[in-house]
Order: structure tokens, then C-alpha cells, then sequence
């Protein structure tokens, strides 16, 4: 996405996404009304600033949540209503004309961006409800820094929860820091057992935000069921940021439009953020290890990339 495309700021986004994409808007007038000006001059600013229509950037983007849906077993009937269509009949031209195929022979690809037509603004439908907004490319070849902090995270938390394994159940869920908050919202981790979970947790959350998945169900924190939660995720958060860095695409944008306002997080900053976090609560364990009469390493990347490479 350019300059003079949809502007970066928060604010422009979310007018934009209220007003065009709010499944009470059905028409351009209802979309203009929302945003407190006449249809003609709406069309005109989001034209002007998405390089769209409202009408046809609304149409776009309710196609694309249709093609998701039809790849996760959604029927044509309940797919075109949803869609804002008024016969089934309807709804397959105007799919067949975007995806050359018709809806009954929807691909069954439920990849991140398997669903998206061509844009030109870089805003797409982000399941489950959800929009992407493609950000400018970077050079390509890759963020190899980067892709090697996460692959090095993911190995030092999964020796952490082995680590784990041994440790006594009363020394494990021992509180050790009460009312500690690493983040304010995810509420206290006062103990071992509690670091570990929010390690992982952390991992899932955004895992599922950034493929469409639902929202993950937290499973037990138990070191055994840690371990499993951590290996069942790792592999497909690597993959995701290997891609991301392979595409350069860094500034690309998550938008959760059902936020109120909606809310926006930019891919690099969400690695970012999971990156801090996830080293201050690797480094929080391993000092509640020794506590606990546990020996463990630094977990310095130096010393882990000279073990892979011995």
C-alpha cells in the first residue's frame, strides 16, 4: 500500500472500515450516512483514498469472506444470503465472474490469503472476521535476523518445558511474585507454572489471529501438556514469520474490524511484541528455576546457533 492510498493512520482506517464495511451498511447511502456525508462526496474520498468504490471494495471483500466460507463447508444458499445477496442465482454470477469458477467448485484451501481477489488497496478479508491490509513490500531475501530470534525463541521455550518436567509440583506452582503482571491484561504470573502457560499462550493467541483460525482454547499447564500446546503451535508460527520475512512484508496490517474502534496491529510490530515478551518471560523462568534448585543455561542465542552449527 502506498502514500496515497489508504492512510496509515489508525484514524482514516477506521473511518474507512465503519462506514464501508459495517454489516448494517448495505448501501452507498447507508454507508455515507454513517460517516456523516453526502453520497457523492463519500464516494469521492474513498475512491480517492482506497483506489475503490465503497460499493465495490464492500463487494470485494463480502466475496472473499464467501469464498472461506465456501472452502469450510458453508452452503451457496447460506453464503449468498450472508453476502447481502437476494437469490442464490445472483451470488453465483457475480462469484463466477470474480473467481472464474462457480461457488459449488470452491477450492477447499483455507491458507491465510487463499480466498483474496486482486485489490488495489491491499484490504482483504482476514478470517474469522477480520480484514489484511498489505502493507509496501520490502526488499526481498528476507529478514534473516529476525526469522533467527523467533526459530531460537521457540527452541529455548520448548527446552524450558522439558526443563519443567522435573521440577517438584509444589515448587512448580509455587507463587513466587504474587500480583506480578507481566502484561497488564493477561493478569498475574506469579509462578512458574503461570510464566510457562503465557509463554505458550501467547504463541497460540497470535498464531490463530494471523492464520483466521478461532480463538484457541487453552488447554492445561501441566509441563506434559505445555509441551504438546508449544509443539503443536511452534512449527506454523516459525513458517508464518519465514514468509512474512520471505515477502518482506513486515508492514502489512491485521485489522479486527468488530473492535470498537477498530483495532489495527502491524505484523512486524506483532512479532515484535511477541519476541519481548516471550524472551522477558523465558528469562523470569529461568531465574524461578534456580529458585527452585533447577540448574539452567542462559539461554544466550550465541551459544544456541553454535550448538546448531557444532
Amino acid at each position: 500500500m502506498t502514500s496515497d492510498q489508504v492512510p496509515t493512520g489508525r484514524d482514516r482506517l477506521r473511518e474507512l472500515l465503519d462506514a464501508v464495511l459495517d454489516e448494517d451498511n448495505r448501501t452507498l447511502t447507508e454507508m455515507a450516512g454513517d460517516a456523516f456525508a453526502s453520497p457523492w462526496h463519500f464516494s469521492r474520498q474513498v475512491a480517492r483514498g482506497a483506489g475503490e468504490s465503497p460499493v465495490a471494495l464492500r463487494r470485494r471483500v463480502e466475496l472473499e469472506r464467501a469464498a472461506w466460507q465456501l472452502a469450510g463447508g458453508a452452503s451457496v444458499t447460506e453464503v449468498a444470503f450472508a453476502a447481502g445477496y437476494e437469490s442464490g442465482e445472483g451470488f453465483s454470477r457475480a462469484f463466477r465472474r470474480a473467481y472464474g469458477r462457480s461457488p459449488g467448485q470452491s477450492g477447499t484451501t483455507r491458507a491465510r490469503d487463499g480466498h483474496w481477489l486482486p485489490a488495489p488497496n491491499g484490504v482483504h478479508f482476514h478470517p474469522p472476521t477480520s480484514l489484511w491490509v498489505t502493507g509496501e513490500q520490502g526488499p526481498r531475501g528476507g529478514d534473516e535476523v529476525t526469522a533467527l530470534l523467533v526459530h531460537h525463541a521457540l527452541e529455548d521455550t520448548r527446552a524450558l518445558l522439558g526443563l519443567a518436567k522435573g521440577v517438584p509440583e509444589d515448587e512448580y506452582r509455587r507463587s513466587r511474585a504474587p500480583g506480578l503482571e507481566v502484561l497488564r491484561w493477561d493478569g498475574p504470573e506469579e509462578s512458574l507454572a503461570a510464566v510457562l502457560d503465557h509463554l505458550v499462550w501467547a504463541t497460540e493467541v497470535w498464531l490463530a489471529a494471523v492464520e483466521g483460525a478461532d480463538s484457541p482454547v487453552r488447554g492445561a499447564d501441566d509441563p506434559a501438556t505445555l509441551l504438546a500446546r508449544h509443539d503443536r503451535a511452534a512449527p506454523r508460527w516459525l513458517a508464518f514469520v519465514r514468509e512474512v520475512s520471505r515477502r518482506g512484508a513486515w508492514g502489512d496490517r491485521l485489522v479486527d474490524a468488530l473492535c470498537e474502534p477498530p483495532e489495527t496491529f502491524v505484523v512486524g510490530s506483532v512479532v515484535a511484541h511477541v519476541l519481548t515478551f516471550g524472551a522477558h518471560r523465558r528469562q523470569l523462568a529461568r531465574h524461578w528455576f534456580r529458585a527452585a534448585g533447577v540448574e539452567v543455561d542462559a539461554g544466550d542465542p550465541i551459544d544456541w546457533l553454535s550448538r546448531r552449527n557444532a
